[in-house]
């Protein structure tokens, strides 16, 4: 997993597919664009940069998630990968 100490720019889309909670990063984009994910209590576009610290709110179906960034990341991994990047 990678850490900010480089200047790779980690956008929302893409973190929501590479921890898993999306299929594709246009799923991820969707659920951002209806709402469906909040970073830190605002409703952002699937571009918004997200760093380690943020809190993320996601709705799927009648599953909510309360997760606070761990790590960053922009590609997909195993489920154990994608598990270290984030907590409930």
């Amino acid at each position: 997993m990678h850490q900010d100490n480089n200047k790779e720019k980690y956008r929302i889309d893409k973190w929501l597919f590479a921890s898993r909670f999306f299929k594709t990063r246009s799923l991820a984009a969707e659920a951002i664009d209806r709402g469906r994910v909040t970073l830190n209590g605002h409703r952002v576009k699937p571009a918004k940069v997200v760093l380690v610290g943020d809190m993320l709110t996601i709705r799927i179906n009648n599953f909510r998630y309360h997760i606070e960034l761990l790590s960053l990341s922009n590609k997909r991994g195993s489920a154990m990968q994608a598990q270290q990047l984030y907590r409930e």
